[in-house]
């Protein structure tokens, strides 16, 4: 098999040490091979998706683990050839502040992001959870958007919802792209830059202007062809771990569910709690670890399919919006564009190897046999390649910054997940609208606290990512 640059892993399962103070470090070895062992160590964390960097002599892997782990680490692998740093970045000093008031006045003020503001125009601090909400009211008052409450309450009482611009005004069936982000908590700053975004759209329509994001410019008929395909944008998936990380610093992956625990067992990650696969020692080869069944990992899966008030509503979207035809994932942080499968490896020649199928049963999940891939029409896969590619393509042009893009399995599956839940909906449930879905990975690896410099580097370049996006996706067709 013949690796790139920069190849992305999906993310197993390491157990959440928010008691403890983590410490960002980066292993190496002469081959990804070398990886396998310690990336299926529950107690390690290696981020949203563990990714490994080629570099001259080898290849590293970035991690977040306590001085208890690393020198348990140096003591069981000293004879081995796979190496522990530690990393000369420390990513939790000097990171981007949190606001501490309210900047929209509760709805009064609107917000504006940076496409509609001059070269060098900067954001000063991250949205707070309460802004958030702030500045959704300050996008129905000065636009008259519309906002749907979610009919689930999160565990720990929060109201979550959705908005929706453009597209047939209150006609449900006439949007077509939807856009969610803040499921994992640590992840800073994608809710930011989904409220900005659509912000920028706003204005820019009202004003008649076109939009710049670093050395991309969109024009304003371009603007108003994205408003008109219809935008339904969930900014804040985990308001309940949002607010815990917010005001702890720790870290935090999951949501706040102590049904299963408490301390570091407190929580289910979303992403792995979907109605896809959800039952992996079912589904998957045994040797495979998609997910956790373990309470204290922070991949657990929950207690059931959507057993989480967050993944009910997510869902719930697309019965409300039963046209929608393309789907982003926001999250942090490796640089990539992902897309279906994320659980196998694709292949569009054998419509009998599906995730349907009884007779794959524990057979999938295994990257690199020939036993099983995931059938994915060939029109499809093509489709979700090229949009992919012209995202990464605008997200560099930016500013320069390396972004790559590839199917989500890359060299680990994953089962639960958002992304092969939305694409799968078409043949898994009757008379689902087909979704192209994808996953955006801002930043860099391990990168969940930004700086201010880099929180505003991640918005120009997100922006632009989702601009290009829905323009690529109008081109392919919305119904």
């Amino acid at each position: 098999m013949k690796y790139a640059p920069i190849v992305p892993l999906v993310l197993q399962s390491a157990a959440v040490l928010a008691d403890f103070h983590l410490l960002p470090v980066y292993f190496k070895a002469p081959s990804i091979a070398h990886f396998r062992d310690i990336i299926q160590n529950e107690t390690y964390d290696f981020g949203c998706r563990p990714a490994t960097f080629q570099i001259e002599d080898g290849f590293k892997l970035h991690a977040f683990l306590t001085e208890a782990q690393i020198d348990h680490f140096s003591k069981a692998y000293k004879s081995t050839k796979l190496t522990l740093h530690r990393d000369a970045v420390k990513r939790q000093e000097n990171t981007a502040p949190i606001g501490s008031g309210d900047r929209f006045k509760v709805g009064a003020v609107a917000p504006l992001g940076l496409g509609t503001k001059g070269p060098g125009a900067k954001i000063s601090t991250l949205l707070n959870v309460g802004e958030i909400s702030s500045a959704i009211k300050g996008l129905v008052n000065a636009y008259d958007i519309s906002v749907l409450n979610l009919p689930h309450l999160t565990f720990e009482g929060a109201t979550q919802f959705v908005g929706f611009v453009g597209g047939g005004g209150p006609d449900k069936s006439r949007y077509h792209l939807y856009l969610t982000a803040g499921s994992h908590a640590r992840e800073r700053g994608g809710p930011d830059q989904l409220i900005y975004w659509v912000s920028d759209l706003l204005a820019a329509n009202k004003s008649g202007a076109g939009l710049t994001y670093g050395k991309k410019t969109y024009t304003n008929a371009q603007v108003k062809s994205i408003l008109d395909a219809g935008i339904v944008f969930f900014p804040l998936v985990n308001p309940d771990g949002v607010t815990y990380d917010q005001k702890t610093g720790s870290l935090w992956r999951k949501n706040r569910n102590t049904k299963s625990g408490t301390g570091s067992a407190t929580g289910v990650d979303i992403n792995r709690n979907f109605d896809f696969l959800w039952d992996f020692p079912k589904y998957f080869d045994p040797s495979a670890n998609p997910a956790s069944i373990s309470p204290s990992a922070q991949t657990f899966r929950g207690t059931a399919p959507e057993s989480e008030a967050e993944a009910k509503n997510l869902v719930h979207v697309y019965k409300e919006f039963p046209k929608v035809r393309w789907y982003m994932d926001i999250h942090s942080a490796t640089g990539d564009i992902l897309y279906p499968w994320g659980h196998d490896e694709g292949q569009s020649n054998d419509t009998s190897q599906n995730f349907l199928n009884p007779e794959f049963d524990r057979k999938r999940g295994v990257v690199g046999d020939e036993t099983y891939k995931e059938y994915i029409p060939s029109a499809d896969d093509s489709n979700l390649k090229n949009v992919a590619a012209k995202v990464v393509a605008a997200m560099r042009a930016v500013g320069g910054r390396s972004y790559t893009s590839g199917p989500g399995v890359g060299l680990y599956p994953t089962s639960g997940g958002v992304a092969d839940y939305s694409y799968s909906r078409y043949w898994g449930i009757k008379g689902a609208n087909k979704v192209y879905s994808f996953t955006m990975e801002f930043g860099y690896p391990t990168n969940f606290y930004p700086t201010l410099q880099e929180f505003n580097e991640n918005i120009l370049d997100t922006n632009a990512g989702f601009t290009d996006w829905a323009l690529s996706t109008i081109q392919v067709g919305l119904e």
